[in-house]
């Protein structure tokens, strides 16, 4: 069995959306100090690397994080090469076969500094969520920090998305992953009242 990390490291170095809570790592007792054990602590947004949103990041009445069924977490995914796409819209999809996928990844290497916050990247057009709902679909990647801009208020790809029951997964990475199908599996955290999650993104290869 192969696996394939397609998760971003957690470090002091990786970047924040701009103005979040970036992610710090420390130990807080050592060896030297218990006498047996390391112990450390981390602070970081939910949204830090490769994360999952939950409905409640946009919708103050939406699911928390530990609302949702872990099976909508792992399942068939068709991995999508979308380089040069500066937005995807539903007729860049109409070429693709989604038979026996329930997921869809898209590969758009538009993040290419991951030590970064980058100033543009590839990102989802509202058209999307309806496309992929009539195949299947309950669930997208992709390899930015979010499926809408930077600046967006309205949150259009969040809304859409949200209206067809599509979960949506950010900021893994899939340079290193050739377009195909494979096994995903993305679980996040089972926190309570949680907006989102990090999560450790790996593929299964058949």
């Amino acid at each position: 069995m192969k696996l394939i990390d397609i998760s971003m490291p957690l470090n002091n170095s990786t970047p924040p959306w701009p103005g979040d809570q970036t992610f710090c790592y420390k130990l807080t007792w050592g060896m030297d100090e218990t006498g047996s054990v390391n112990v450390g602590q981390f602070q970081s947004s939910n949204h830090s690397g490769t994360h999952v949103d939950a409905p409640f990041h946009y919708d103050n009445r939406g699911a928390k994080i530990a609302d949702l069924p872990i099976e909508r977490f792992v399942g068939q995914a068709l991995v999508i090469n979308m380089e040069g796409k500066s937005t995807i819209h539903a007729k860049d999809l109409e070429p693709f076969r989604f038979e026996g996928v329930d997921k869809v990844l898209f590969r758009s290497v538009s993040w290419r500094n991951r030590g970064e916050f980058p100033e543009n990247y590839t990102v989802i057009g509202e058209d999307v969520a309806s496309f992929l709902k009539e195949e299947g679909i309950d669930l997208i990647g992709v390899d930015t920090p979010s499926v809408d801009p930077e600046t967006s208020k309205e949150l259009t790809a969040h809304h859409s998305l949200y209206a067809e029951d599509i979960l949506i997964l950010e900021g893994i990475v899939l340079d290193h992953v050739a377009p195909g199908t494979y096994e995903l599996t993305a679980l996040p955290l089972k926190m309570d009242d949680a907006d989102g999650s990090p999560v450790r993104a790996v593929l299964r290869q058949k």
